[in-house]
């Protein structure tokens, strides 16, 4: 598609760089770049499903938490580029090993490149697309993508700025963020399932419950509420957070949560009656994160 990658205005940093001589904010110049390929079992169930979400992990990232378990390819930006032709092969290979859908992960920066790979193959492409995202979109960029994703996943980390600021070097995360939930829940407004019960199309919005951020996480789950129709989405509260990269700078944030931290946030979802997936504290482990091996690329 025609975007202008010399002046990048992809996501809300708008950092106007010229990615064809000099990486963006995000780290990553015009190429393609990828850290691994694979089928993924421990998504929510509606999408690892059966055989596992065909997850695709991009480098790099527009955020900057300070306690990424991905670090090695969000700040890092580990990863092998590739063209757009590849990548197009890549979805149809996933497709090809059972994948239950195409998992776009962390993926804002190659948004026009992506475009460009589905319309090679989306008249061979018959599982969901998702955008897993943290969330940190612009309304434009996801204008963009309209009719080309079947399933949203954005992350809501923050509602405080301060938290967003300290954290992710974002003041206007919610800001941003809110806007970007309401456009994804505008182009898939439903949850549509198969007959067995895989998710087809809608939103499903994550949560990580950080320590000491509780009251933060109780205002997201209200704000949440006031703004998606009660139904019309899944909520994903996650308990898995382990202090990784740079949390140990963060006195507060370098342990796991506790189980009333994890309770009283998902008790606050209950008294809304949401609905969707609710971690175990044994979630908290890092058996569940990647080994960012380039494998399948």
């Amino acid at each position: 598609m025609n975007y202008d990658l010399k002046n990048c205005r992809l996501c809300p940093r708008r950092c106007g760089a010229d990615r064809t001589k000099s990486a963006g904010v995000c780290g990553v110049s015009d190429k393609i770049k990828l850290a691994k390929v694979s089928l993924h079992e421990w998504e929510e169930p509606p999408i690892s499903f059966k055989n596992g979400a065909g997850t695709i992990f991009f480098s790099g990232c527009n955020l900057k938490c300070c306690f990424c378990q991905n670090y090695k390819i969000s700040h890092e930006c580990f990863g092998k580029e590739i063209s757009i032709a590849r990548l197009a092969d890549i979805f149809l290979e996933q497709q090809d090993k059972g994948a239950e859908n195409i998992e776009l992960v962390s993926a804002v920066q190659f948004v026009p490149h992506i475009i460009d790979a589905l319309d090679i193959v989306k008249h061979r492409l018959n599982i969901p697309v998702i955008y897993n995202s943290g969330g940190f979109e612009l309304e434009e960029t996801l204008h963009m993508l309209n009719g080309y994703i079947d399933i949203y996943m954005p992350d809501i980390k923050y509602f405080s700025p301060e938290l967003s600021k300290k954290y992710s070097g974002a003041k206007d995360y919610f800001l941003y963020t809110k806007k970007a939930v309401y456009e994804m829940h505008r182009q898939q407004p439903k949850l549509i399932y198969d007959n067995n019960g895989k998710l087809l199309k809608g939103l499903i919005v994550r949560h990580l419950v950080l320590p000491h951020c509780r009251k933060d996480s109780i205002r997201i789950i209200d704000e949440l509420n006031s703004i998606l129709p009660s139904g019309s989405y899944l909520i994903s509260l996650m308990s898995q957070y382990t202090p990784f990269y740079k949390a140990h700078e963060h006195k507060e944030i370098d342990r796991p949560i506790t189980t009333f931290e994890y309770k009283t946030v998902m008790q606050r979802a209950e008294k809304y009656g949401m609905e969707g997936f609710f971690q175990s504290k044994s979630s908290s482990s890092e058996k569940y994160i990647p080994e960012f091996d380039l494998s399948g690329i």
